[in-house]
């Protein structure tokens, strides 16, 4: 049997209804609209839409075009001849190759070794040595790798590792700290109990991990993941000082060569860096509602 609130003096059901209706609509009106927010947040957005159109439109216009002064017009007509240009001149399959290779062994490692520490971590959080041992990676957080380059400018030497290969295991490493941070603060949330569930039908501590526990880390492994290509997929300072190999290098670092050597050839440049960020673009946009997932239930406790 249900009970019904009373309702006021002078009033129908249907009019309490409407009533609370409407308040819940003004309500709503007054929480939506924050001019100051809405302003920061649109001119924020303006600052990337602005410099992202004027790209795509130089990228597109002739020669002729991209030196008339005005950079926010549209191409007329629209010319590829700035990509064939770029794509000559960069040897952009090389260098696409060589930056392809870097970021997925740097998403590749960062994952692994990051979740199998954290779970280590958050799983032995009692003892002394596994608590010690995540605020020391914490720690090293704090130390870029312009703070580090020349020391690891001559290990990777001594090593043989200046090639693309030693630069994928630094970012691995300089990775590492942020990623655990994340991956345990996303396993406190997971339920110890489903793991001992498992052990008491006789599963190992490897299978636990493989078959229960990294399955539910996948929308922190796409958060980690994208932070992690994104930092490899951009940066400049790491494989400009570890490759030795002009060859070798990735396209942020023939970029800047590029743009030294063809500064007057707008449309061309333009058109290089259209190609170089365009990868970085899509894979964000594709794995952005896991990324943001993993970001909101790794904050949840």
């Amino acid at each position: 049997m249900t009970m019904q609130a009373p309702l006021r003096p002078g009033t129908t059901a249907t009019g309490s209804i409407r009533s609370v209706d409407a308040d819940r609509t003004a309500g709503r009106r007054g929480e939506r609209f924050n001019w100051p927010v809405t302003i920061v947040l649109a001119l924020c957005t303006l600052s990337v839409l602005v410099p992202l159109y004027v790209t795509v439109t130089m990228a597109f216009k002739t020669t002729s075009q991209a030196v008339d002064g005005n950079a926010f017009s549209l191409p007329a007509p629209f010319s590829v001849d700035g990509f064939v240009q770029a794509w000559e001149l960069t040897d952009f399959p090389r260098a696409f190759g060589v930056s392809v290779l870097i970021a997925a062994i740097t998403v590749v490692g960062t994952i692994l070794l990051a979740s199998f520490t954290a779970y280590a971590i958050a799983r032995n959080w009692e003892r002394r040595f596994f608590r010690w041992s995540f605020f020391y990676l914490l720690a090293a957080m704090f130390l870029p790798f312009p703070v580090l380059a020349l020391s690891q400018v001559k290990l990777t030497g001594l090593a043989g590792l200046d090639n693309p290969i030693g630069v994928a295991i630094l970012h691995v490493m300089f990775q590492l700290s942020f990623s655990v941070l994340l991956f345990t603060a996303f396993l406190r949330s997971i339920p110890a109990e489903l793991e001992e569930s498992a052990r008491i039908d006789g599963a190992s501590t490897g299978q636990v991990f493989w078959r229960l526990v990294f399955p539910l880390l996948a929308p922190m492994s796409a958060t980690v993941g994208i932070f992690a290509f994104l930092a490899s997929w951009n940066d400049f300072v790491m494989p400009s000082l570890i490759t030795s190999d002009p060859a070798l290098q990735t396209l942020p670092v023939l970029q800047q060569m590029f743009q030294t050597q063809f500064s007057n050839n707008y449309n061309v440049s333009f058109a290089s860096y259209l190609m170089a960020m365009a990868p970085a673009i899509i894979v964000y946009l594709v794995t952005q509602r896991w990324v943001m997932a993993g970001v909101t239930q790794g904050a949840i406790k």
